[in-house]
Parts: C-alpha cells; sequence; structure tokens
C-alpha cells in the first residue's frame, strides 16, 4: 500500500528538490559550498536541515530525508532551499505542503 499524504512523526521521507533559475531552467549546482532545505512548520518555527546530491548535483536535484523529531506538528508547512556557491548565494521559491494528523491523535 503507497502512502499520498506526509503524517506527524513519519521518519524517512524524503524531499526532493530541483533547483531551477528565475526560467524555469535547471540550475548546476555541483560547486555549490552549500545547500539547505528549510522548513516552516505550522507554529513559525524555522527547521534548516543539511541537503545531499541526489546524484551529483550537476542535475539540480538535492534531497533530505527526514529523521524523528522533524515533522513533529500537524498542518500547513512551508519548503524552501538555499543555494551558496561562495561568491553568490540565493533561496528557491517557497512551496507549500501538509502534514496530517495520525489515527487517534
Amino acid at each position: 500500500m503507497a502512502a499520498n499524504e506526509i503524517h506527524v512523526d513519519d521518519v524517512g521521507t524524503k524531499f526532493n528538490l530541483t533547483i531551477k533559475d528565475d526560467n524555469g531552467n535547471v540550475v548546476d549546482i555541483s560547486t555549490a559550498s552549500n545547500y539547505d532545505i528549510i522548513f516552516r512548520k505550522p507554529d513559525g518555527t524555522i527547521l534548516t536541515k543539511d541537503a545531499v546530491f541526489i546524484t551529483d548535483g550537476s542535475d539540480g536535484k538535492i534531497r533530505y530525508t527526514t529523521v524523528a523529531g522533524d515533522l513533529d506538528q500537524y498542518g500547513k508547512w512551508s519548503i524552501q532551499a538555499f543555494i551558496d556557491f561562495g561568491s553568490t548565494e540565493w533561496y528557491t521559491d517557497v512551496s507549500p505542503f501538509t502534514v496530517y494528523k495520525n489515527i487517534g491523535c
């Protein structure tokens, strides 16, 4: 059975982001010195996590996989990537997602 939703206390949920420029073109981030995925929880708390390349970064793809304690609130969340090339740094667009309650909570 496949899950279609993200739930409170899920561990191992993969958040995959593809970094694109203003024109929608994939950005080669293989030379970036730092790349984070930033989450804003429903209560406004910010959670910044180190991302990893899914391949080698030339395809603009990064990932964060949740651990215990990450998804600790239900409701509307936001996600955004931060990329640092040393001489330049920038943030991606913000995207919303929902974390759902579990039965009995």
